[in-house]
Order: structure tokens, then sequence, then C-alpha cells
């Protein structure tokens, strides 16, 4: 079973957040133990965002078994849809294409994605598999 792994989620263990920390850590055990971890290109620069340099970045994915898996041509399709249908129909402008390209990814590249944002996954990626740690 392979497992996309939202930023919410990674940040939480990475920074040891009081909130979600803890729920976000056994979230991640459990999918690792169920097979792969993956983040695609936009969780990996954001999550990368938050290290001083490459070393300790790539240590702490190691660390946690998570795996570069870069967004497919036909995700990235998807995205450029789902977001042109979201804007037509009047959606909120705070959710901007990387967001789409997060859910698109893991339609296309995994069978669940771990998320705190599971309403705009479920919203706009209906046939999706969502778990927030912090539900579980």
């Amino acid at each position: 079973m392979k497992t996309a792994v939202d930023a919410s989620v990674l940040l939480d263990v990475l920074a040891a957040d009081q909130q979600f920390g803890e729920a976000s850590r056994e979230a991640l055990r459990s999918a690792y133990d169920s097979g792969a971890l993956i983040a695609c290109d936009v969780i990996w620069a954001e999550v990368r965002a938050h290290f001083a340099n490459d070393d300790s970045f790539q240590g702490a994915m190691d660390m946690l078994g998570v795996v570069f898996d870069p967004v497919p041509p036909d995700a990235a399709c998807l995205a450029g849809r789902l977001w042109r249908q979201s804007r037509k129909r009047g959606a909120p402008r705070n959710r901007i294409i990387p967001d789409f390209l997060v859910g698109a990814h893991a339609v296309y590249r995994s069978d669940t994605l771990l998320s705190r944002d599971r309403g705009f996954y479920r919203r706009y990626f209906s046939e999706l598999s969502v778990v927030d740690p912090s539900r579980v």
C-alpha cells in the first residue's frame, strides 16, 4: 500500500507540534508499516523550506521513510482542470494550484493520502481515500 503524505503531517512530526505531533507520528508509523510513504514535488519543496540545508532535510525524510515521487503529467492535468472548475464555481481564492497538485498526485500515485486537510481533498477528490491523523 502506498500512502501519499501531506506537508501538514510531516511538519507536525518534524517540528514536534504540541497539538497534532503525536497523532501524526502514529498515523505516519502505521502508514509506513502498511507500505510505502511518498511525497510529491510540492510537498518535498514545502517541507524542505523548513530546513537550513539539503542534507538535514534529506536526513529527516530518510529517517521517516518518505520517498520523493514526482507529479505525473496526467495528475498535473487533473489538478489544472479541477482548479479551473473550482474558480468557475466561485470557490474562495485561498486554494491554489499546488493544493490541487497534491490531491491529484495522491489520486494517481497512492492508495491513500495522509493529511489534516481532509475537507478540501474530499470535496475535490471524492475518489481519494483520505486519513486525517487528528481524527483517528
